[in-house]
C-alpha cells in the first residue's frame, strides 16, 4: 500500500517564463542581459554544457527551424530539482525574447505581431513540435543534439523571472532600461503570476545599478530581489527557487543570500574542489611528457576530477593539468641544471687545472678555450637546437654530459668564478704549505721526535700560520717528523755500521750484558747521529738491540740493507745471467723425498714400515702440511756392518732412522748398531751418517712382560736418547692396541722434525774440510758491503762467469773461473757474498783468499772491512778494491782519505790494492791475476793450516777424545760452539709440548738400578765426539757420564784396556791411514815450523812444529790437496815459515777497539756458554779451559797438550795422518 501511494504521488511541475530587455542593438545595446545563460546555467548547471555567447541575430533558415519554430521564445527544456523542504519538482523554462533578422536587423515575423511587452507577458504559449534549446550551435545541426519537444506544444506560464542588467553594458542606458524595465513589470503584474527581480551580471556589476535596481523593487509591493551570475554560478538556483516559493503558497520562503556572500560560499566550494583535483593530479601524473588524454581518461572514474569538471569545466581541468606539467618540466629542467652545474667544477678541474692558462680570461672566453681540449667531448656536448632545454637532451638520462650553451648562463659563469678562487686559494695554500714545510726543514728547534705542541710556539708569529688550519698543520708536521725520524734512523744504522769493529770486538750475543751495552753507548755517545735520536730513545735503543742481533745472527732478513741485501741481488743477477746454471746439471733428485732408516730387531722394523706405508697412498706417496713427499722406507734388522743391512747405499741416501725397541735386548741391539755405523763413517768422505737425525721409539710390548716393567724401558730409552742427542718417544703408553706401533700423528711430527734436520743439512756441509773443493782447486770469497752505492753488475762484468751454481753454504752465488795461473790451468770457485755471509764463511770453510770491496764515499763500507780483516789469518792473501766514481784529483775529501788508508792497509797486510772507477772502461780479469798467483803460492800452507786448526779444535773439546778403539776416530760430540750462534737450538730441536709423543730425551741422570743396568752402555760414550764439523747441530746439554762409566769420575785419561774393542771385521783399512809416528813433544818455539805434506791423499804424514791452535775464529782451513808431486815438493822446501797470526796483529789500522775484548771476560749467561760455565764449577782447584781464547800465554793449551801426551812416542815429533781424520 505504501509503496502504491509513492507512484501515484506526482511531481509537482512549474512553468517560469524569463523576461527581460530584448529587442534590436539600439534598444538594448551590443549586447543581451543575461536572459540566455541565466536560463542555461538552471537547465544545465555543469560548466561544459554552460555557454555564455547566446546570439540572437538567427538567419531566416534559423528562425524557421524546429527549435525556434518561428517563435520569439525558446523552450530550454526542464529540469527537476529538491527545494528546501526536500521536495522535488518539475522546472519548465521558457525564455522571452525577440531574435533579428540577419539579414534586415529587423525583429523577424512571426504568428504573433505583438511587441515584446505585451508578447513576454503572455502566460499561454503555444508552439508545435517546439525543441528543447542547447546553445546557438545547434541551430541548422538539430540532428547532432538532443531532440526533446515542449510538452503538448503549449505551456502555461506560472510566473515570471524579471531580468535587470546591473553592470556597464555596451551602448546600453542603465536608465532606459530600468524604464523598460517598470513598464514590462506593470504588464507583468496585470497577469497575477508571481514576480521576481533578477538582477544579472553582479559579478561585473556597478553598485549604482544594484542599487537603483533594489530602488525600484522597493517601490513595488512584495517584489523579491535576487542578485545573480550565471557565469559565477553565483544564486541562479536561488532565483527559480524564490519564484517557485511565490507559486506555491504552500512552500517555505527561502532565505535571499546577498550576492557577495554567496560568491564566497560559490568560492569556497570552487577551491576545495581544485584542491582536490590538484591532489588527484599530483597522485596520478608522474612524468612531465604525460598528455591530457591519457590522464584524462585514468581520471574519469574520480569523483575529485567529476566535482571539478562540473563545477569548472573540463577546460579547466586541463588547463590546470598543463600547469602541473609544466611545472613538472620546469622541476625536471631545474634538477638537471643543477646537476650540470655540479658537474662543471669537476669538468674545470680536469680541462683547467692550470691558473695560469686562465687566470685573465672571462667566461666566454674560457669556454672557447675548453673546445680545444682533447677530453671536452667527454665532458661537454654541443646541441644542435637550442636553448638546451627545450630540446630532448633533457630527457636522455643516460647522457649527463653538459650542453655547451650552459656556458652562456649566469649560472655557469658563478662557478667559472669560484673556479678562479679556488685555484687562486690553492696556490696561495701551497704556498703556504711550502713555507712551513721549508721553515721546519730550516728551523734549527724541530728534531725527530719532538710534540706538535712544543714545536707550534716557533710558528705561530709567521704569515702562514693564519692561512692554513691545524689538521693541516699537524698532517704536514707529522710527514716532516716521520721523514726526519726515518732520515735520523738511516743515519743512524750507518752510525752503527761504521762502528762495526766496535760491535765485533765486543762479540756481542743476542743477550749483550749491561756492561757491552753502556760502552757502546759511551762510545756513540759522543756523535751527533747519536744525539739526534735523544728523544726517541726507546727506538733509538731498539735500533742498536735489532744490529747487534744483526751481528750475532747475520742472514738475509736481519740485514739492514733488506731487501737490497748484496746475496739476494747477486743470487738474482746470477741467475738471470747464466741461462743454464750449475744446479740444473747437479740438481739433488731427493729434493721432495724422504729416506728413512727404520731400525728394530725382531720383526719390529718390518711391522713398522707396513703400518707407515698403509698410511701411504698407493705410489708412497705421504703428505704432511699439505705437501706431497715421496716416501722411501729401509728397514734393517741385522747386522749394520753387512752390506745388505748397511745405512746407506749408492741408491739410497738416509736422511734419518727411526729406532725401535721393545725390551731390553732390543735396545741393546739399537745401542750397538748406532756405534757400529758411526764408527764406520769416522774418517770417511763422505761422513753424512754422523749428522743423520735419529729418533728412538719404545712401541708396544708383545707377550709376557715379567722380568722388566715399562716404567724401567722408558727410563733405559731416555738415558740413551740423551747419550745419543736424539729424541725419544714413547708410543706404548699411547694405548694404541696390539696392532698399532706408532699413531699417524706421531709419525707426522717425525717427518718434520727429519724435513727440518735435512733442510738444516743440506745449508750446512757435514765437514769443512778439502773435500769441499773437490770439483774446483781454490776458493776464493769476494766481499761486498750491502748498500754501497755502485752498480754490482759491474763486478759480475769483471768477473766473467761461464757457469754458476747455488752457494753450498746458503747465501750468496758461487761462478766458476777457468784460469791459467802458472804452468797449468786451475779452476777457482769465486763465492760473491755480502761481508755479514762471509763472517760464518770465515769460521767455518776452506777459504784460500779474500777479495774485500768497498765504496771509498761511504765510512761504513770501509769500517766493515776493516772488521773482516781483523780476523783473518796472515796466511791468508787479501786482495783490497775500493771503487770510487771518479778520477782521484776530483774525490771528495772523505773519498781519498778512505782511498788512501785502504792503500794503507793493503801495505800493513802485505796485500793488493786496486781502485775500480765505477762506470768508466771496465778493468780486465788481468789485472787480478797477481793475486790469484799469490793464492795458488799458498794454497798448501793455507790448507795444511786448516786442517791442523781443526783437528786441534775436535781434540780440544774434551779429555775423552780417546774413549775410541781406535787412536784416529773422535767423539761424535766433541765440538765447543765456534762462535755465539752456535748456543741457539735450532728450530729442528725445538717442538711443541702439544704433540706430546715426540719430546726431547729427559734430563734426568739418576744411575741405573743394578737390575737395570745395561753392560752395553758404556759404550755410547765412544759416540760422544764428531770431527771435522764447525758448524755442528744447536749445542745439548752433555750427560753426566758419572753414573755410566765410573772410570772417568776422577777426571783421568781412561785406560785402553777397558773399553771393549770391536772385532777385526769390523775394521775398514782403507779408511785409515797407517800411524808412523803419532807422540807429540812440545818444541820451544824457535823450533816451530809447518812442514807441508807430499800428497795428503796417500795417506802420507806431515809433520808440523810449534802446531799451537789457532784463534777458533780465523779463517785458516784445510782440505784434500790436487797439487802434482812436484809442486808440493817445491812448497816444501820453501814452507818455513812463522806461525800465522791475525792481521789486527800487523796493522795499526785494524783493531782499534780490540781493549774491549779483553776488558769483558763475564758477560750475559749467553755470551758465557755453557762449558764455560761448566769449568768456572770446577773451582779453582779443577782444570780451566777458555774456549773464546786460542792460545795461552805460556804455551800451548793444556787439554791439547794431554791429548798429545797421551800419543807420545820416542821420536817426540808432531806427526798427523793427512789422508784420514785423527
Amino acid at each position: 500500500m505504501m509503496m502504491a501511494r509513492k507512484q501515484d504521488v506526482r511531481v509537482p511541475t512549474y512553468s517560469i517564463s524569463v523576461v527581460g530587455l530584448s529587442g534590436t542593438e539600439k534598444e538594448k545595446g551590443q549586447c543581451g542581459i543575461g536572459k540566455s545563460c541565466l536560463c542555461n546555467r538552471f537547465v544545465r548547471p555543469s560548466a561544459d554544457d554552460f555557454h555564455l555567447d547566446h546570439t540572437s541575430v538567427l538567419s531566416t533558415s534559423d528562425f524557421g527551424g524546429r527549435v525556434v519554430n518561428n517563435d520569439h521564445f525558446l523552450f530550454w527544456g526542464d529540469v527537476t530539482r529538491t527545494l528546501d523542504d526536500c521536495v522535488e519538482c518539475k522546472v519548465h523554462v521558457v525564455e522571452q525574447t525577440e531574435f533579428i533578422d540577419d539579414q534586415t536587423f529587423q525583429p523577424h515575423r512571426s504568428t504573433a505581431l505583438q511587441p515584446y511587452i505585451k508578447r513576454a507577458a503572455s502566460s499561454k504559449l503555444a508552439s508545435a513540435e517546439k525543441l528543447m534549446y542547447f546553445c546557438t550551435d545547434q541551430l541548422g545541426l538539430e540532428q547532432d543534439f538532443e531532440q526533446k519537444q515542449m510538452p503538448d506544444g503549449k505551456l502555461l506560464v506560472d510566473g515570471y523571472l524579471l531580468c535587470v542588467d546591473v553592470s556597464r553594458g555596451m551602448n546600453r542606458n542603465f536608465d532606459d532600461q530600468l524604464k523598460f524595465v517598470s513598464n514590462l513589470y506593470t504588464q507583468l503584474a496585470k497577469t497575477k503570476k508571481p514576480i521576481v527581480l533578477v538582477l544579472t551580471k553582479c559579478d561585473e556589476g556597478v553598485e549604482r545599478y544594484i542599487r537603483d535596481a533594489h530602488g525600484f523593487a522597493l517601490n513595488k509591493k512584495n517584489l523579491q530581489v535576487v542578485e545573480t551570475s550565471a557565469r559565477s554560478n553565483v544564486n541562479v538556483d536561488l532565483a527559480f527557487t524564490a519564484l517557485i516559493q511565490l507559486i506555491d503558497k504552500s512552500r517555505g520562503k527561502s532565505k535571499i543570500i546577498p550576492y557577495f556572500e554567496a560568491l564566497k560560499q560559490q568560492s569556497q566550494q570552487s577551491a576545495a574542489a581544485k584542491d582536490k583535483y590538484e591532489w588527484l593530479v599530483g597522485r596520478v601524473v608522474k612524468s612531465h611528457n604525460e598528455t591530457w588524454l591519457n590522464v584524462s581518461r585514468r581520471m574519469q572514474s574520480y569523483s575529485e576530477y567529476q566535482d571539478y569538471v562540473y563545477l569548472e569545466g573540463t577546460e579547466k581541468a586541463k588547463k590546470l593539468f598543463l600547469q602541473y606539467i609544466q611545472r613538472l618540466r620546469q622541476d625536471h629542467i631545474e634538477r638537471r641544471r643543477k646537476a650540470y652545474l655540479s658537474v662543471l667544477p669537476r669538468a674545470l678541474d680536469v680541462l683547467v687545472p692550470d691558473l695560469n692558462e686562465i687566470e685573465h680570461l672571462s667566461c666566454p672566453k674560457a669556454a672557447k678555450l675548453l673546445e680545444s681540449k682533447p677530453d671536452f667531448s667527454h665532458w661537454f656536448v654541443i646541441l644542435e637546437d637550442t636553448p638546451w632545454d627545450l630540446t630532448s637532451h633533457i630527457d636522455n638520462m643516460e647522457d649527463d654530459r653538459i650542453p655547451y650553451d650552459i656556458m652562456e648562463t649566469a649560472q655557469a659563469a658563478d662557478v667559472y668564478c669560484g673556479h678562479l678562487e679556488k685555484l687562486r686559494n690553492a696556490r696561495k695554500k701551497c704556498e703556504m704549505k711550502k713555507a712551513f714545510k721549508e721553515n721546519l726543514s730550516a728551523s734549527p728547534f724541530i728534531t725527530p721526535g719532538k710534540p706538535w705542541e712544543e714545536a707550534r710556539s716557533f710558528i705561530m708569529s709567521e704569515e702562514f700560520y693564519q692561512w692554513l688550519e691545524e689538521p693541516v698543520y699537524l698532517e704536514i708536521y707529522s710527514k716532516h717528523q716521520k721523514e726526519i725520524i726515518d732520515k735520523a734512523k738511516e743515519e743512524f744504522q750507518e752510525l752503527l755500521l761504521e762502528y762495526s769493529e766496535l760491535f765485533y770486538e765486543l762479540e756481542l750475543d743476542a743477550k749483550p750484558s749491561k756492561e757491552k751495552m753502556g760502552v757502546i753507548q759511551e762510545v756513540l755517545g759522543e756523535e751527533q747521529r747519536f744525539k739526534a735520536l735523544q728523544k726517541l730513545q726507546a727506538e733509538r735503543d731498539a735500533l742498536i738491540l735489532k744490529h747487534i742481533h744483526f751481528v750475532y745472527h747475520p742472514t738475509k732478513d736481519t740485514c739492514p740493507s733488506n731487501p737490497s741485501c748484496v746475496d739476494t741481488k747477486i743470487e738474482q743477477l746470477i741467475s738471470s745471467r747464466c741461462p743454464y746454471p750449475y744446479d740444473r746439471l747437479y740438481k739433488d733428485p731427493n729434493v721432495d723425498r724422504i729416506n728413512l732408516v727404520i731400525l728394530g730387531k725382531d720383526g719390529l722394523a718390518r711391522e713398522l714400515a707396513n703400518e707407515i706405508r698403509a698410511l701411504c697412498t698407493n705410489d708412497d706417496k705421504y703428505v704432511i702440511d699439505g705437501k706431497m713427499y715421496e716416501l722411501s722406507l729401509r728397514p734393517i734388522e741385522g747386522n749394520v756392518r753387512l752390506p745388505v743391512n748397511s745405512f746407506q747405499t749408492s741408491t739410497f741416501m738416509p736422511h734419518g732412522c727411526l729406532c725401535l725397541y721393545n725390551s731390553k735386548e732390543s735396545l741393546s741391539y739399537v745401542v750397538e748398531s748406532i756405534e757400529k755405523n758411526r764408527e764406520s763413517s769416522l774418517g770417511r768422505k763422505d761422513n753424512h751418517l754422523l749428522n743423520l737425525p735419529l729418533t728412538l721409539i719404545l712401541v708396544n710390548r708383545r707377550g709376557d712382560t715379567s722380568g722388566e716393567t715399562a716404567h724401567s724401558l722408558i727410563q733405559q730409552g731416555q738415558q740413551i736418547s740423551s747419550k745419543l742427542q736424539c729424541y725419544f718417544v714413547d708410543a706404548a703408553s699411547t694405548g694404541l692396541g696390539y696392532g698399532r706401533n706408532v699413531n699417524e700423528k706421531q709419525i707426522s711430527q717425525i717427518l718434520r722434525f727429519l724435513l727440518e734436520s735435512k733442510k738444516n743439512l743440506n745449508l750446512v756441509s757435514s765437514s769443512p774440510s778439502i773435500k769441499d773443493l773437490v770439483d774446483c782447486d781454490l776458493r776464493i770469497v769476494i766481499c761486498l758491503m750491502c748498500g754501497d752505492p755502485f752498480n754490482m753488475e759491474e763486478v759480475l762484468n769483471v768477473l766473467k762467469p761461464h757457469t754458476y751454481r747455488p752457494s753450498q753454504f746458503g747465501v750468496g752465488g758461487s761462478v766458476l773461473l777457468d784460469l791459467p795461473l802458472g804452468s797449468q790451468k786451475r779452476r777457482l770457485e769465486l763465492l760473491i757474498l755480502s761481508y755479514h755471509a762471509s763472517f760464518n764463511i770465515r769460521k767455518t770453510k776452506l777459504v784460500h783468499g779474500y777479495m774485500v770491496f768497498y765504496a771509498a764515499k761511504r765510512r761504513a763500507s770501509l769500517a766493515m772491512l776493516r772488521a773482516f780483516l781483523c780476523e783473518v789469518q796472515d796466511i791468508v792473501p787479501v786482495q783490497l778494491v775500493a771503487l770510487t766514481e771518479g778520477p782521484v784529483n776530483l774525490l771528495e775529501n772523505l773519498t781519498r782519505d778512505q782511498l788512501t788508508e785502504g792503500e794503507e792497509i793493503a801495505q800493513d797486510i802485505e796485500g793488493k790494492f786496486l781502485n775500480l772507477q765505477c762506470g768508466q772502461a771496465l778493468p780486465k780479469l788481468e789485472m787480478f791475476f797477481s793475486f790469484f798467483k799469490d793464492v795458488v803460492e799458498k794454497k798448501v800452507i793455507i790448507e795444511a793450516s786448516h786442517m791442523y786448526d781443526n783437528t786441534a779444535e775436535a781434540c780440544s773439546t774434551t779429555e775423552e777424545v780417546f774413549s775410541s778403539p781406535r787412536a784416529g776416530s773422535p767423539l761424535c760430540n766433541s765440538h765447543l760452539p765456534d762462535s755465539e750462534e752456535d748456543l741457539d737450538p735450532s728450530p729442528q730441536h725445538i717442538l711443541s709440548r702439544d704433540d706430546m709423543s715426540l719430546t726431547p730425551a729427559s734430563r734426568d741422570h739418576s744411575k741405573l738400578e743394578d737390575s737395570d743396568s745395561l753392560p752395553y752402555i758404556s759404550v755410547v760414550s765412544t759416540l760422544e765426539s764428531r770431527l771435522n764439523n764447525k758448524v755442528p747441530p744447536p749445542l745439548k746439554p752433555k750427560p753426566d757420564l758419572s753414573y755410566l762409566d765410573p772410570g772417568s769420575r776422577d777426571g783421568h785419561r781412561r785406560s785402553l784396556t777397558s773399553i771393549a774393542w770391536p772385532t777385526c771385521e769390523a775394521f775398514d783399512p782403507s779408511d785409515y791411514a797407517e800411524p808412523i809416528d803419532s807422540v807429540v813433544k812440545p818444541r820451544n818455539q824457535e823450533e816451530n815450523i809447518y812442514s807441508v805434506p807430499h800428497d795428503s791423499t796417500q795417506g802420507k804424514i806431515i809433520t808440523i812444529r810449534n802446531a799451537i791452535k789457532p784463534q777458533s775464529n780465523g779463517s785458516g782451513n784445510g782440505s784434500d790437496s790436487d797439487m802434482d808431486t812436484n809442486s808440493l815438493e817445491r812448497t816444501r822446501k820453501a814452507s818455513i815459515v812463522t806461525k800465522p797470526v791475525l792481521y789486527r796483529t800487523k796493522c795499526a789500522k785494524l783493531g782499534k777497539f780490540s781493549s774491549y775484548r779483553s776488558s769483558f771476560s763475564v758477560g750475559s749467561d749467553d755470551e758465557l756458554g755453557p762449558m764455560r760455565r761448566k769449568d768456572e764449577d770446577v773451582g779453582p782447584q779443577g782444570p780451566k779451559d777458555n774456549t773464546t781464547n786460542s792460545y795461552e800465554a805460556d804455551g800451548e793449551d793444556p787439554r791439547k797438550r794431554n791429548i798429545l801426551r797421551s800419543l807420545r812416542r820416542t821420536t817426540r815429533v808432531y806427526r798427523i795422518y793427512m789422508g784420514k781424520t785423527v
